[in-house]
């Protein structure tokens, strides 16, 4: 991609007062705290109080559906809709629109509370509807400005909003081993999407942070990771778990080689980057992992599917809505200690997680430990950003930075 994200360090402004204007200028704002929001409330409803998730999709569907679609899903959408904007010069979605976009959200979130079939449908009509209306934004973007690097992109988040679909289809028949096959299909079409960004944008941000610091940013091993992610998901729909699994150590193995290339040792004294380096490896192990336990390695599915969602998938965000989101907000691209305190809790909150899986009788207790330091983290991360996602940005008070054109290496 010749197009990435504009993280600018402008300077310093006066304060303004909070705009629901400011609020609505762009995607990652709502999304970025709704998804954050309900990744804490999410946890904290299926460890201490799962009774309240009462609801069709309840017990661990509900805790699946809510952590992959709820809130992974969520977060990537907010970016794209974010980073759609730099891509191809047309924000994709602002105002009323965006607002628009982010109520079927919220009344998927508190339908599939709630029992009954009626809320069910409600609710998944809507969440499926979240998707479809961010493809379509998305899609809008790409074709009014030809950016046909990105023309796949819309269609990743269909395939979102399909795997969705097909989950609360099989949720509704009842239809266990039918459920999961859409979760991990969903599983694996997130995971090729978020290696589709990391990928690109961790070399990027690694090089303007560190000076003198240059990195391969693995184009044509980039595609043959996209390509062999995107046949992962083909075997496993078509029920082919050799096939699946050969594809899956493709695209962990590139993922690692990736990993070690972009001198992981060279961004210890960046938090902004050394987290996202902690979450693009444990990506690549999870999807090693998953070749495994589809090869029949006799490996509990859990532990992948918490590697690649915790470790990979979380940490990756915990990174990328705290630098994406002082970019766009026009501040200074430093961590202070809350920051690298919600890092640093979020890491733990997948060791304590990964170490519950052991059956023990200290499981529980860590399993209650992983969810409160997890929802610390979450919460840090609000109680940092909520106030400057409802102002305008300190050094103008107007539109986030203006897109830049970045020529990578082919390596």
């Amino acid at each position: 991609m010749a197009i990435l994200l504009t993280i600018d360090e402008p300077a310093t402004g006066p304060a303004h007062t909070p705009s629901v204007d400011a609020f609505l200028e762009m995607g990652f704002r709502p999304l970025y705290l709704a998804g954050a929001s309900w990744a804490l409330v999410a946890v904290a409803l299926w460890i201490f109080a799962p009774q309240l998730a009462g609801g069709t999709l309840g017990g661990l569907a509900w805790h699946a559906h809510e952590m992959l679609w709820g809130f992974v899903a969520t977060i990537a959408v907010g970016f794209l809709m974010t980073a759609g904007g730099a891509w191809t010069g047309i924000n994709p979605i602002e105002g009323r629109a965006l607002a628009a976009l982010c109520l079927p959200w919220m009344v998927a979130r508190a339908a599939f509370l709630l029992p009954g079939d009626s809320a069910f449908l409600i609710g998944a009509l809507a969440d499926v509807a979240f998707f479809a209306l961010a493809a379509a934004a998305l899609g809008r973007s790409v074709l009014l400005s030809r950016n046909t690097r990105n023309y796949a992109v819309p269609f990743m988040l269909l395939a979102l909003g399909a795997t969705d679909a097909a989950f609360l289809i099989a949720t509704r028949a009842g239809d266990y081993a039918t459920l999961m096959q859409h979760f991990n299909a969903g599983l694996l079409v997130m995971a090729l999407l978020t290696l589709l960004v990391a990928r690109r944008v961790i070399p990027f941000f690694a090089m303007r942070a560190v000076p003198g610091l240059t990195v391969p940013t693995h184009l044509r091993s980039g595609m043959a990771q996209l390509i062999a992610s995107a046949l992962a998901v083909f075997g496993l729909i078509a029920g082919w778990p050799l096939v699946q699994a050969a594809a899956l150590v493709a695209a962990g193995g590139i993922a690692l080689v990736q990993w070690a290339s972009w001198k992981p040792w060279r961004v210890l004294h960046k938090p902004l980057l050394w987290i996202l380096y902690v979450g693009y490896v444990a990506l690549g192990t999870g999807l090693l992992l998953a070749a495994a336990h589809a090869a029949g390695a006799g490996l509990p599915a859990a532990l992948h599917v918490h590697v690649i969602a915790m470790g990979g998938f979380s940490v990756l965000i915990i990174g990328m809505i705290t630098r994406t989101a002082l970019g766009h907000l026009g501040r200074p691209l430093e961590t202070d200690r809350s920051m690298v305190a919600a890092y640093a809790l979020v890491i733990a909150a997948v060791v304590l997680r990964l170490a519950a899986l052991h059956p023990s009788a200290a499981s529980v207790h860590l399993l209650h430990l992983a969810a409160t330091v997890w929802a610390l983290a979450f919460a840090l991360y609000l109680w940092r950003f909520f106030p400057m996602m409802i102002r305008p940005r300190p050094d103008r008070g107007g539109p986030a930075a203006q897109p830049v054109s970045i020529t990578p290496r082919r390596s």
